[in-house]
C-alpha cells in the first residue's frame, strides 16, 4: 500500500498539518522538525498527493494546453515553449490533441476543467462558436496562443498576421514579379481568409496589380494536396512567377511538385512561405519565410497565463509578438 501523510507523521512524532507545512515549504516549522519529517519522507518513499493537495488548496498546479497537431512541427516548437516556463513555475501540463475538430475541442476543454485544472492555453487558427461559448463561462484563465480572436476579447499572444503575409507579398513585388499566386490553407479557418489573403490583396492592390482569381489556390494544408495543386498553377495560360505560400509544409508540396516538372526555384519561380519551422531550413533549397516566433508565443503565452492565475495585474491581454522575413535560397 502506499504511503500516507498518516504513516509520516506517525514515524516522525509529529501532527498530519506539521508534515504538511513541511511538503508546502511553510517556514514556520523548527528546523529539527523539519529535518525529521523529512528523513522520514526520504526513508518511508512517501510521495504527496497532488489531487488532495489540490483539493485543499483549489488549485492543481496544473494546466490544459490544447493543441490541433502535436505531430506538426508548428504547435510543437510553440509547446516546447509553454512547457518549459510551466516547469520553471512548477506548474504541470496535461497536453491534449484536438484534430482541428470543433466537437473534440469543446470535449477537450470541458475534460480540462473537470481535471480541476488552474488554466487553459489554447491553439487553433481558428474558434468555434462552441469553443467561445465554453471558454466564456470557464471558472479559470484561458490564453489563446497563435490563435486569432475574431469574437471575443479572451487574452491572446500573436504576430500580426495581415502584416506578415503583406510584407511577403511585397518582398516578391519589389523582387520584380506582377503575376503572384497565393497558395492558402482552408478558407473557413480565421487566419486564412481574414488575415494572410487579405494581406496578399493589400499587397498587390497597393503595387496595382490585379487580384486575378486562378492565382488563388486553396489547399487543405497538406504538402499531398500541396503537391497535386501545382498541376493547376502549371497548366494556367499564364503561370505565375512568384508564389507566397500559406505555410511551409505547403510550400514544399508546390516545390517539389515543380521540380518534379523540371522547373527550378528560385530561377523559374521565386516563393515565399509562411511559419519558418525546421522543414524550411532542411529543405533544398531552404525556404524564404515569414518567421513566426514559435518558441517565443508559446512561452509568453504561459507567463501571461501565470499572471492570470495568480491574480497579478496585466497591462495588456493582447500580446502582438515581432515577425520577420528571413530570406534564402527561394527568392532572389
Amino acid at each position: 500500500m502506499s504511503v500516507t501523510i498518516y504513516d509520516v507523521a506517525r514515524e516522525a512524532n509529529v501532527s498530519m498539518a506539521t508534515v504538511s507545512r513541511v511538503v508546502n515549504g511553510n517556514q514556520n516549522v523548527k528546523p529539527a522538525t523539519r529535518k525529521k519529517v523529512l528523513d522520514c519522507i526520504e526513508r518511508l518513499g512517501y510521495r504527496p498527493n497532488a489531487v488532495a493537495r489540490g483539493l485543499a488548496s483549489k488549485k492543481t498546479t496544473t494546466i490544459g494546453v490544447i493543441v490541433p497537431d502535436i505531430s506538426k512541427s508548428y504547435y510543437a516548437e510553440l509547446s516546447r515553449g509553454i512547457a518549459d516556463i510551466a516547469t520553471m513555475y512548477e506548474y504541470n501540463i496535461i497536453l491534449s490533441n484536438s484534430d482541428k475538430r470543433p466537437t473534440r475541442e469543446v470535449e477537450l476543454f470541458e475534460d480540462h476543467l473537470g481535471k480541476q485544472v488552474d488554466g487553459v492555453i489554447f491553439m487553433s487558427d481558428s474558434l468555434s462558436d462552441e469553443i467561445r461559448k465554453e471558454m466564456a463561462t470557464a471558472n479559470v484563465p484561458v490564453v489563446l496562443a497563435g490563435t486569432l480572436d475574431a469574437g471575443t476579447n479572451l487574452p491572446t499572444v500573436n504576430i500580426d498576421h495581415e502584416d506578415a503575409a503583406y510584407q511577403a507579398v511585397k518582398k516578391l513585388i519589389e523582387n520584380g514579379h506582377k503575376r503572384i499566386a497565393y497558395v492558402s490553407g482552408p478558407l473557413s479557418r480565421d487566419i486564412n481568409r481574414l488575415c494572410k489573403k487579405v494581406g496578399y490583396e493589400k499587397a498587390l492592390k497597393e503595387a496595382n496589380l490585379p487580384l486575378i482569381d486562378e492565382y488563388f489556390i486553396e489547399t487543405n494544408n497538406t504538402y499531398d494536396d500541396a503537391y497535386e495543386k501545382w498541376k493547376l498553377i502549371r497548366d494556367l495560360d499564364e503561370r505565375p512567377t512568384g508564389i507566397f505560400a500559406g505555410n511551409d509544409e505547403i510550400a514544399v508540396g508546390i516545390m517539389n511538385g515543380l521540380r518534379d516538372d523540371g522547373l527550378s526555384v528560385p530561377d523559374d519561380i521565386e516563393m515565399i512561405c509562411f511559419q519558418h519551422t525546421l522543414l524550411s531550413r532542411v529543405v533544398r533549397p531552404q525556404l524564404s519565410a515569414v518567421v513566426v516566433p514559435l518558441y517565443d508565443l508559446g512561452a509568453v503565452s504561459m507567463r501571461l497565463l501565470t499572471k492570470l492565475m495568480n491574480g497579478e495585474e496585466v497591462d495588456d491581454v493582447s500580446v502582438i509578438l515581432p515577425h520577420r522575413i528571413e530570406e534564402r535560397q527561394s527568392t532572389k
